[in-house]
């Protein structure tokens, strides 16, 4: 019994340290200028998920990935619903502009939000495919949307951006990264 007493003392004791512990390693997070964007894929390095998406209702047949080799390519990931791909549309529109093959994953969307989303802003993408269930966002590591991977012509995931890709992002990321694979 005093045991137990004892240490029903000490338990919020531990606990209150615990808390503090965890806030102070957060707090030294956003000091050092550290985000979500550093967290590194286990991705990186890997040839990219099999897979086959169909396409959006009324816009084109879907992709696989069989179409991801042979070219250097960006596998990008959006919904109609996301407000950071709507953003970051403009810049894959300038990316589809110059050349780069850029392929969508619309992700759990309505095929109609869709369709009025790329109606209004342009479509970027050579081929989009539907994932109505999750499931190949899964398998690619996907954990925010919008997210973008940089596929070289083997087939390998060389790079991946997590949230929307803004101007600095295209010139100092990007670019360099799609010249670089392409020499």
């Amino acid at each position: 019994m005093k045991f137990h007493l004892r240490w029903s003392y000490f338990l919020p004791a531990i606990l209150l340290l615990t808390l503090a512990l965890i806030f102070w390693v957060y707090l030294e997070k956003i000091k050092s200028g550290k985000s979500i964007r550093d967290v590194p894929s286990a991705m990186i390095g890997k040839p990219i998920p099999s897979f086959k998406l169909p396409g959006i209702e009324g816009i084109g047949e879907g992709f696989s990935s069989k179409v991801l080799k042979g070219k250097t390519s960006l596998v990008n990931v959006w919904a109609s619903w996301c407000q950071p791909c709507h953003l970051e549309h403009k810049y894959l529109m300038k990316l589809a502009q110059q050349g780069v093959w850029i392929y969508g994953i619309n992700y759990k969307d309505s095929p109609q939000a869709a369709r009025i989303f790329l109606t209004k802003l342009g479509n970027p993408y050579k081929s989009i495919g539907a994932d109505l269930i999750g499931r190949v966002t899964i398998d690619w590591g996907v954990y925010g949307y919008p997210e973008t991977f940089i596929i070289d012509k083997n087939g390998y995931i060389r790079y991946r951006h997590i949230g929307p890709i803004m101007d600095d992002d295209l010139k100092h990321k990007i670019i360099p990264m799609i010249k670089s694979l392409n020499k």
